[in-house]
């Protein structure tokens, strides 16, 4: 599996799994989560995580139907989206549950990887190919 295939099966991983954190984070953890006053840092995590799922998923589609010049900004930019999920939602999934200090740094790691993840995407957008 690569190429469209390998982020097809990624994003769709990534939004069962957003889907999931956030069903557990208002149900089974809500009021761990309130107690800890955390409760908006999930459901923040769970909306990026959501939301570059649904985007991959985009990048899918468009590798689909664009010229085969323009596959690898896609897939880079679909990469640099995983990246900055595992990096920033993961972060935040782990400070709402009172995880390590160390993770606060991580975070804008995370920012940076989806940033730079659309702004690869400038690329294909340019490109005399689309």
């Amino acid at each position: 599996m690569s190429g469209p295939s390998s982020l097809l099966a990624v994003a769709s991983f990534l939004g069962a799994t957003g889907v999931g954190l956030g069903a557990f984070g208002a149900h089974a953890l809500k009021s761990r989560l309130l107690a800890s006053d955390t409760l908006s840092t999930w459901e923040t995590a769970v909306h990026y995580h959501l939301l570059h799922a649904v985007a991959m998923l985009a990048l899918v589609a468009c590798a689909r139907t664009f010229p085969s010049a323009l596959l690898g900004s896609l897939h880079v930019s679909g990469w640099l989206f995983v990246a900055g999920v595992i990096l920033f939602s993961g972060s935040l999934y782990g400070l709402a549950l009172g995880g390590p200090r160390w993770l606060g740094p991580v975070t804008p790691l995370g920012g940076l990887a989806f940033i730079v993840g659309w702004l690869w995407l400038l690329k294909p957008a340019f490109s005399s190919d689309v």
